[in-house]
């Protein structure tokens, strides 16, 4: 296993999550969104384990997805938390509560989830493959979300925070951005991956208004089943682009 960020430097990484979660707390969307999960606050126990076990300062890059999906964070409380990938290689096991509010839909089975998220499954299978273990991964790399919440529509459909309202979203990007600037200041980072066009933009607008110029901000396609591209080995052209931005070697 890595060694692990100081006890104090994980306890940040904590705190701020715990931040994040009470900033969004008050919170509300309008329709078409229908029920809104923070997997910060119900699946507290197993984010935090996550971070005290593999959260490291000194890496290469820090991966940025969107936000949770519906079989993979919000089930997990870890970034693209496919259940699967969770259980058998990052090995994590810690109980995970219930949200005060479920969508009859979309409830919250914790590692009982018996429905995969794919890009979970496709991220953490390339990790898997690439670097064999948790600790070699983790030695030079960490993978976080920009947004902790995930937004269901009445009829249970997923949506994306890119498909919000601006207004609606201004709140949550302030508090986001700050725990981003908080994450990079923590794991100091040479670069900011965004999974995804949006994590990517995000990146670079936090970054900027927050003045960090020692971090580079680069770009992979996002695994999503979603994306026509990624649905052509998305494992191989995550791999180059990696490989195109000097983080991984040929």
């Amino acid at each position: 296993m890595p060694k692990a960020i100081s006890t104090d430097s994980a306890a940040v990484l904590i705190k701020a999550a715990d931040a994040l979660a009470q900033q969004l707390a008050p919170l509300r969307f309008a329709a078409p969104v229908h029920t809104v999960y923070n997997p910060l606050v119900y699946a507290r126990a197993m984010h935090s384990a996550y971070v005290q076990r593999f959260a490291k300062s000194g890496i290469t890059a820090l991966l940025l997805g969107m936000n949770p999906g519906p079989f993979g964070m919000t089930q997990t409380g870890i970034p693209f938390g496919e259940v699967g990938a969770v259980r058998d290689w990052l090995g994590l096991a810690e109980p995970i509560g219930k949200p005060a509010i479920e969508h009859p839909k979309r409830l919250i089975e914790g590692l009982s989830c018996a429905k995969s998220e794919v890009s979970g499954r496709r991220l953490w299978g390339l990790c898997k493959s690439r670097f064999g273990t948790p600790e070699a991964f983790f030695a030079q790399h960490y993978i976080a979300n920009y947004c902790p919440l995930a937004f269901v529509e009445e009829s249970g459909a997923n949506l994306t925070p890119d498909h919000l309202p601006v207004a609606e979203m201004a709140p949550v990007e302030a508090a986001c951005d700050a725990h981003l600037i908080t994450l990079v200041r923590t794991l100091q980072p040479t670069w900011v991956v965004g999974i995804g066009a949006f994590a990517t933009q995000r990146a670079e607008a936090a970054l900027r208004a927050a003045k960090i110029t020692n971090v580079t901000v680069g770009t992979i396609l996002h695994p999503s089943p979603a994306s026509p591209a990624a649905n052509r080995d998305w494992a191989g052209q995550a791999t180059r682009q990696m490989v195109q931005l000097g983080i991984w070697s040929a």
